[in-house]
């Protein structure tokens, strides 16, 4: 019975630690997305009486289609934050590991992995503000080197062009990208027994089979954490689209959450631009719980 009391009892210690946690997610996280969804039934320009109107905000989105040129446009942002960085990551992080860590040192090797995660802790302002000024039509630095090196001819106009703005954009994203997914990767890396490549040596198997046999297998769950965090960055993208176009030319660049800003802070349509926020948190929160599923469930299966 001693026993029993004490484990309720250090149970309810454990629980007051958690306490100012809850607290402070309960103030931040919750309350104010309470509040956003039922700003969003409303009609507000930030200051007076909400003035009710049910759906309508959610039936004027249905109907924008600067709302779903937003979404096409995070599903070019996705591949450039999720895919690509993934797919490079894995590919750079198994070279540094296996190649520049083995043969040249592992402080070469850090050294990479330290120089590709950079981008990661820089300011977004910082790097928004440089990628611009690489990317002016003007005086850009891309420009002059096509200049220098006689191809003049394919200089563009990357940020002011609406062919062009998108790519550019997601060139920067990739190269922000990047960094994380190695730094992730070459942990896990760091898990796999070396006795399994030795044994694979035996079997006479190459580099890219082992990499893609053993390798890719045993690191699976960095590989989701990978996948889930960048996607909630890119459905979340706004600092780069702030600094770099502002959504524009036109809205060739728009995401939701920038769109949502404007709606907020420059046309005072506090309860549409909650609208947006709302469906977009929903649509985050869905593809979180289908991706722990889809990695529940493959666990399980490897259990």
């Amino acid at each position: 019975m001693a026993k029993t009391r004490s484990r309720q009892g250090g149970k309810g210690g454990y629980l007051l630690f958690l306490l100012p946690g809850v607290l402070l997610f309960t103030a931040v996280i919750i309350i104010p997305l309470i509040m956003n969804i039922g700003i969003s039934f409303t009609r507000w320009q930030g200051i007076g009486t909400p003035q009710w109107v049910g759906l309508d905000n959610y039936d004027r989105l249905i109907h924008d289609a600067n709302f779903w040129a937003s979404f096409r446009n995070i599903g070019f942002i996705i591949v450039a934050m999720v895919i690509v960085p993934t797919l490079l990551g894995l590919f750079l992080a198994a070279v540094l590991f296996d190649y520049v860590g083995k043969k040249i040192g592992p402080g070469t090797a850090s050294a990479f992995r330290s120089g590709l995660y950079l981008p990661q802790v820089l300011p977004v302002a910082v790097t928004g503000i440089v990628w611009g000024w690489f990317l002016n039509s003007s005086t850009g630095v891309f420009n002059s080197i096509l200049e220098k090196i006689g191809l003049g001819f394919l200089a563009q106009n990357w940020l002011g062009d609406p062919k062009w703005a998108l790519w550019s954009v997601m060139f920067v994203m990739v190269w922000v990208q990047l960094g994380y997914p190695v730094v992730m990767f070459m942990s896990g890396l760091q898990r796999v027994d070396p006795e399994l490549y030795e044994a694979a040596d035996l079997d006479g198997a190459g580099w890219w089979q082992k990499f893609t046999r053993i390798a890719i297998h045993l690191i699976k769950p960095e590989i989701y954490v990978v996948l889930v965090t960048t996607t909630i960055s890119a459905l979340k993208i706004f600092g780069q689209i702030f600094v770099l176009t502002r959504g524009g030319p036109g809205n060739s660049t728009l995401v939701p959450s920038y769109f949502a800003w404007q709606n907020f802070f420059e046309k005072f349509n506090a309860g549409y631009g909650a609208a947006i926020s709302t469906v977009l948190t929903l649509i985050i929160i869905v593809l979180t719980y289908v991706f722990l599923r889809i990695q529940t469930a493959d666990e399980r299966r490897e259990a």
